[in-house]
């Protein structure tokens, strides 16, 4: 085996990882609820402590690399995500579990960005598109098999086993990685850390991810907007200051490439809503329908099946088609989708569920497909560790706030005083119309240009 393909394999299996908790715990949350007496914003901490723990450590991805090397950075991450995910595993409280999952985002928050680069600097730029696919298409086992088998842990176990079953996979990957990367030398040329706008991002995220949690409780709107507020200003002045500081903690300007920033904004309204939604939906299916955990698990496989042919469709035709008309062609396909969620009922809610699931799979995936292969078009081989550390707080992020924001929504419209089968109808309504917003972005993408620019690298 080439070496570019073993790194290639240690950094798809530190993605598969990294996807696996974003999905595998979402089918336990109703048990999880249960067990700890927990509404469904608490729950939602979850996952946001997973996300903030990423943001943390992300930005500084680039830095700690130059500083200590990228095969020991990325060994220290796999030991942390180790520790704190047997932390999740044993958690006696939703404090504790919240906390742990914070430490387990730390350790993982590394493997994609360090990943990433280096597997994309080893590949020309005629090869990323095809790479991307690759990428996409064995990430895709992680959405097929993880919300099954964590089903199953739910309904044999325990929710605890539902955390702890990647415990095997990430000691196979650190020894992996200790056995094929290259060790690289550490040159302490990593300059000096932007300390100041790493606490100014991180606290911005903190007050608003807590502002919006608030918001989404009983009683506690007040308190959120006070939150909501002081975040937004310090986000603000965040990046006004990132934008001027000559070598800031964030190369923000790379934002400005317009592939680039559509791609990042498509990121959080296809493949980050369907992360929201999929939440609700496993509450909607196991406390409103009645179903299984194992059964409603066992919807991500029309899912994947559909997210497969999206995939494949993206690597055979992006350098045909282009960008825009696989993003529009999936941003309305999740659409109707998640629409199709609101005919679900106690007789037929099987094969609807399954039917909206395939769509929002296909929609979804050929968004996300589309997205990691436009993206770096035109990010230069210098700027692919800042462009890959902003790439993927945006990916983690989407995640984060659609499962926030859906989470909000629905409460919103529960304590509106609609029927609960009201509310979860409401919301997806409101979900399946959010796709007008990535619709019309991807309206103004100059196509033509991008595929001009596709065929002269293969010449």
């Amino acid at each position: 085996m080439i070496y570019r393909v073993r790194v290639a394999s240690v950094y798809l299996l530190g993605f598969f990882i990294d996807l696996i908790n974003m999905f595998i715990a979402n089918v336990a949350y109703p048990d999880m609820g249960r067990h700890f007496a927990a509404p469904v914003a608490l729950l939602a901490w979850v996952s946001n402590g997973y996300i903030l723990g990423l943001t943390l450590v992300i930005p500084v991805s680039s830095w700690l690399a130059n500083r200590v090397g990228a095969k020991r950075l990325f060994m220290l991450s796999l030991v942390i995500f180790i520790i704190g995910t047997g932390g999740v595993g044993t958690a006696s409280s939703m404090q504790q579990l919240i906390a742990w999952r914070w430490l387990q985002g730390m350790g993982g928050g590394l493997l994609i960005p360090l990943g990433q680069t280096m597997t994309y600097a080893l590949y020309r730029n005629n090869e990323k598109a095809k790479l991307s696919s690759a990428v996409m298409l064995v990430a895709l086992l992680a959405p097929a098999l993880s919300p099954v088998i964590g089903g199953m842990l739910v309904d044999w176990a325990s929710w605890r086993w539902v955390f702890l079953a990647s415990l095997p996979l990430a000691i196979v990957t650190l020894i992996l990685a200790a056995c094929w990367l290259k060790a690289d030398t550490q040159t302490g040329a990593g300059g000096r850390l932007d300390t100041g706008g790493l606490l100014a991002g991180c606290s911005a995220l903190m007050l608003i991810l807590s502002g919006l949690s608030c918001m989404g409780e009983a009683g506690r709107v007040r308190q959120g907007a006070l939150l909501l507020l002081p975040g937004f200003l310090l986000m603000v002045w965040y990046v006004r200051g990132a934008l001027r500081k000559p070598k800031p903690l964030l190369n923000l300007q790379l934002v400005r490439h317009p592939l680039f920033y559509t791609a990042m904004l498509i990121y959080q309204f296809v493949p980050g809503v369907f992360t929201g939604i999929s939440l609700i939906t496993m509450f909607y299916l196991q406390n409103q329908l009645g179903m299984r955990a194992t059964l409603v698990g066992a919807m991500m496989i029309p899912w994947s099946l559909a997210a497969f042919a999206a995939i494949s469709l993206t690597g055979k035709k992006f350098n045909q088609l282009g960008p825009k008309p696989l993003f529009i062609t999936g941003c309305l396909v999740q659409a109707v989708g998640i629409g199709l969620l609101t005919l679900t009922n106690q007789t037929e809610g099987i094969a609807i569920a399954a039917v909206a699931f395939a769509l929002m799979g296909f929609g979804s995936s050929l968004c996300s497909s589309t997205a990691q292969s436009a993206a770096f078009i035109q990010i230069e081989d210098r700027e692919l560790a800042d462009a890959s550390a902003l790439w993927n707080i945006n990916r983690q992020l989407s995640f984060c706030f659609g499962v926030t924001l859906i989470g909000l929504l629905l409460n919103v419209l529960l304590s509106s005083g609609l029927q609960v089968d009201q509310a979860y109808r409401l919301c997806f309504v409101l979900a399946a119309c959010s796709a007008i917003i990535p619709l019309l972005f991807s309206l103004r993408i100059a196509n033509r240009s991008v595929i001009l620019t596709l065929q002269q690298e293969k010449q």
